[in-house]
């Protein structure tokens, strides 16, 4: 069996995506992933890449009349939420698949996948939960499960589930909370009372910035599947913050350390290329008189993650 999985990015999340790829390799090869690639440098690129294990799929050949009608409404980021489900049911239409799983681009693998995708046996459809550490709870705006990484087979079910999705995707999908809705991920909530035949996956390895502070990732018998590198962020440079959490050292030295590594070393490559865009989603903060103040109010809270890219080289 293969499994299959697909992502889309361009290419301020160039490095993220060729990261997750090589941890895909790194832990299985019985896989192939569909890359939707948002914008032709992107495409470019990885064609000359020529990634093992991978399709590519630019703008040209996905979008269908019914995206490009509601793009002109959407930020960047919110056509991206816009087109999950589209890029699951595109793959599985094309490609004749019995299964697709859609893989949010800055996850980053620390061990095989697949044993996610076999938790979820005879159902129909597999989805992840949040899992928040109490602090950290937003089910009531940002929804309960969380879109990262989701399954849905090619059978009467999934495919019910899939397109209901997709509508309500082209009909509502923005970076707001509105009548209990939220982007594309809030849809999720009522999955598992509205259909048969839906599964949350019980393994606790997909871990998060989130979630993190409730493991001990120490412990032998725990396993990281996967890690969600939410609210990462490059700045400039030089710098990067890794968002608003609580994070130990051990977290950082075990998690953070080996993909930001990852990610230089991809940068770097990719500037080889061409040192004309920015692959790492580069952001410049305006500074403000409050800038200071957040900075404070973030040290004396215990989440002032920024650090120099070098640090992470002598852990």
């Amino acid at each position: 069996m293969t499994y299959n999985y697909c992502t889309l990015f361009n290419h301020h999340y160039l490095s993220r995506g060729i990261a997750m790829h090589e941890s895909l390799l790194k832990h299985t090869n019985n896989f192939h992933l569909y890359i939707f690639c948002f914008d032709q440098i992107t495409a470019e690129i990885l064609h000359k890449l020529k990634l093992e294990h991978v399709t590519l799929v630019t703008l040209e050949d996905f979008e269908d009349s019914e995206l490009k009608a509601v793009k002109p409404s959407r930020t960047a980021g919110e056509y991206c939420w816009t087109c999950t489900s589209s890029t699951i049911l595109y793959c599985i239409q094309k490609y004749g698949l019995d299964h697709c799983t859609y893989l949010d681009a800055d996850l980053y693998f620390f061990s095989n996948p697949n044993t996610l995708v076999d938790e979820m046996g005879d159902h129909c459809v597999l989805i992840t939960d949040h899992n928040y550490t109490p602090r950290y709870d937003r089910s009531k705006t940002s929804g309960r499960f969380c879109v990262q990484f989701l399954t849905i087979k090619n059978n009467p079910t999934g495919m019910q589930v899939l397109n209901d999705w997709r509508n309500n995707c082209l009909k509502w999908c923005f970076d707001r909370v509105e009548d209990g809705k939220f982007g594309d991920q809030k849809y999720l909530d009522s999955w598992p009372g509205d259909y048969h035949g839906i599964y949350i996956m019980k393994n606790p390895g997909g871990l998060a910035p989130f979630n993190v502070q409730q493991f001990n990732i120490d412990d032998a018998q725990f396993k990281i599947i996967f890690y969600h590198f939410h609210g990462l962020k490059f700045i400039g440079r030089g710098l990067v913050d890794l968002g608003y959490y609580q994070l130990d050292k051990k977290i950082i030295k075990q998690i953070y350390a080996p993909y930001i590594n990852h990610l230089e070393k991809i940068r770097i490559k990719l500037d080889q290329i061409s040192n004309s865009f920015d692959f790492h989603g580069v952001k410049i903060p305006p500074f403000s008189w409050k800038t200071p103040l957040r900075a404070l109010k973030r040290l004396l809270t215990g989440v002032y993650n920024i650090y120099n890219i070098n640090y992470f080289k002598r852990l």
